[in-house]
């Protein structure tokens, strides 16, 4: 579909940039699951089964949306996300710099609160878990992440992360509380395994239960729901 769209408007960056996307993503297709069916967490994948020709399909696509003048586009940053996990050959070597920076850039473009949630993983990635934490603080009072279970999940986290360096407590809490509910714990591992940018880097960092069925659902929220969450980040 995004070669077809690109055939149709081959001069609109952001049809290449869409195409770049797609390419990036679907390149891991065959490392985010293991023989069980389990999500494997994007920094754990056994990048050897990366389809390369696909990385290549989705660089070359970027390389083209950036000669259009559509390296701010909604849909190039989010590639050039991924192209940062796509080119890095260990997670270690992992571009977090570039990852916070381009994330910045996105939340410049679109007013979303779960780009600066996944922001601030990147943020934490980047720079420590204090840097990372003091975004999701902030991030407490959005009214439409009250209810959205991956913000208790990464300020849960990001204190652990810490805690070995600087000895901090875990925060703990109502605000984690929807982490360990059940019918929220499986969207995490949805995005774990799909979708664009934003649910790629958002966890990395978790470790929530793996109890998505096989229609990529768990109880209590349909998967349009979850999408319309992500939406922004996961075309």
């Amino acid at each position: 579909m995004g070669r077809v769209l690109t055939s149709i408007a081959p001069h609109e960056p952001e049809a290449h940039g869409l195409l770049a996307l797609m390419e990036l993503n679907a390149s891991r297709t065959a490392a985010r699951t293991d023989q069980a069916g389990e999500p494997i967490l994007l920094l754990e994948q056994n990048r050897a089964l990366w389809d390369q020709l696909q990385i290549r399909r989705g660089m070359q696509a970027l390389g083209r949306a950036h000669e259009l003048g559509g390296a701010n586009g909604f849909y190039a940053l989010q590639a050039a996300i991924i192209a940062c996990h796509a080119q890095a050959s260990r997670a270690e070597d992992t571009d977090w710099s570039r990852i916070s920076g381009l994330y910045g850039q996105l939340a410049a473009l679109v007013r979303s609160p779960v780009i600066e949630l996944n922001r601030a993983v990147a943020v934490g990635m980047a720079d420590g878990p204090e840097a990372g934490l003091a975004i999701v603080d902030r991030l407490v009072q959005e009214p439409a992440l009250k209810t959205y279970h991956l913000l208790g999940s990464v300020r849960g986290d990001l204190p652990a992360q810490a805690r070995p360096l600087r000895g901090s407590p875990r925060r703990t809490g109502s605000s984690c509380e929807t982490c360990r509910q059940p019918a929220r714990t499986g969207f995490a591992e949805a995005a774990r395994c799909g979708g664009g940018a934003c649910g790629d880097v958002v966890v990395t960092r978790l470790r929530a239960e793996r109890l998505v069925n096989a229609g990529g659902e768990s109880s209590g929220m349909a998967a349009s729901d979850f999408q319309s969450r992500l939406g922004e980040c996961s075309p």
